[in-house]
């Protein structure tokens, strides 16, 4: 009898035990965590916007400078194995959230299709549905439905 395939990494590997190239291959390119997001002081309701930060860049669905995110946007949100779980924010399609809870990345990761541009083509990204904050305006007027 054959031995069963290697299962992929992020079934095998917890998120915290990953190493760098593990850890980076899991950001799918949607794009969808750098929208500016708003928060009802009341209620602490989420509202998420279709307005990018102004380091994303709109054709790609990747930060025009990586490296350098924190420095040009202080309050850009580094992931980490220990915040995961306390970021509601994140999306249920995110694959940070999706191994952290213990699930299956969905078949348009590019980890899974094998193509970046899978994100792309089932719709998850927010290429041609996000716009710069340079030229929002008011966010209150930029609340989507369209990311969960």
């Amino acid at each position: 009898m054959a031995d069963a395939p290697d299962e992929p990494f992020w079934k095998t590997t917890p998120l915290g035990q990953m190493n760098r190239k593990q850890w980076e291959s899991l950001c799918d390119g949607c794009g969808r965590c750098c929208l500016e997001k708003l928060r009802d002081a009341d209620s602490n309701e989420l509202f998420f916007t279709n307005v990018a930060c102004k380091q994303l860049d709109l054709r790609n669905c990747r930060c025009k400078d990586y490296k350098h995110r924190q420095e040009i946007v202080p309050d850009c949100v580094q992931l980490t194995p220990r915040n995961i779980r306390r970021l509601d924010w994140l999306p249920e399609t995110c694959a940070y959230r999706l191994v952290g809870e213990g699930k299956d990345l969905h078949w348009w990761h590019p980890l899974v299709s094998g193509d970046p541009k899978t994100v792309h083509q089932a719709g998850i990204s927010v290429k041609g549905r996000a716009i710069s904050e340079r030229a929002a305006g008011d966010l209150e007027d930029h609340i989507v439905d369209w990311i969960k």
